[in-house]
């Protein structure tokens, strides 16, 4: 692997590290008004996928050796892809956070991109599962991981609407 691919992998990884943070201080924050976790049984899952994902990533990328330059198309769509982000945890502001955890008789924020997507953090996060390991050469990786995170996503999606549904009722 290429050094911009190492310096690109562990920019991901400390974004992501950062992100952990910022939802374990929301995670604490609504906790403390009355917040209720939902689905804690499955998020284990999202974590081991999201770690394995990294290890098979740079695994798959350091035995192909891959030395590819930089595709700016694939960079272009996970620089957009993280405006998204950003976007989503800022219109969701202290709400935002990893876990389903819901403050009972709080209504749904519907704007931003929930305005138009119900669940558009979902839709970024299989982007980059797709887009991040092609651009470091892990194709393997980019075809299996978004299809692992689809199954999850048929567990998580239902539970959270339940939760959201009940806590703004």
């Amino acid at each position: 692997m290429t050094t911009w691919m190492w310096l690109f992998i562990i920019a991901v990884i400390a974004q992501r590290l950062v992100e952990l943070n910022i939802a374990r201080r929301n995670e604490r924050w609504m906790k403390d008004r009355g917040g209720i976790e939902k689905g804690e049984k499955h998020y284990k899952w999202f974590i081991w996928l999201h770690s394995i994902f990294f290890l098979s990533m740079i695994f798959e990328a350091v035995l192909n050796q891959s030395n590819i330059g930089i595709n700016y198309l694939l960079i272009t769509i996970f620089l957009l892809t993280q405006l998204g982000r950003i976007w989503c945890i800022h219109t969701l502001g202290k709400f935002w956070n990893t876990k389903v955890i819901v403050l009972p008789g709080v209504s749904l924020i519907k704007k931003g991109p929930y305005k138009y997507v119900k669940h558009p953090n979902y839709i970024i996060v299989a982007i980059e599962l797709f887009v991040i390991p092609f651009l470091v050469g892990a194709y393997l990786t980019a075809f299996v991981f978004p299809l692992l995170h689809v199954l999850l996503l048929k567990i998580r999606i239902p539970r959270e609407e339940k939760a959201l549904t009940k806590a703004t009722l």
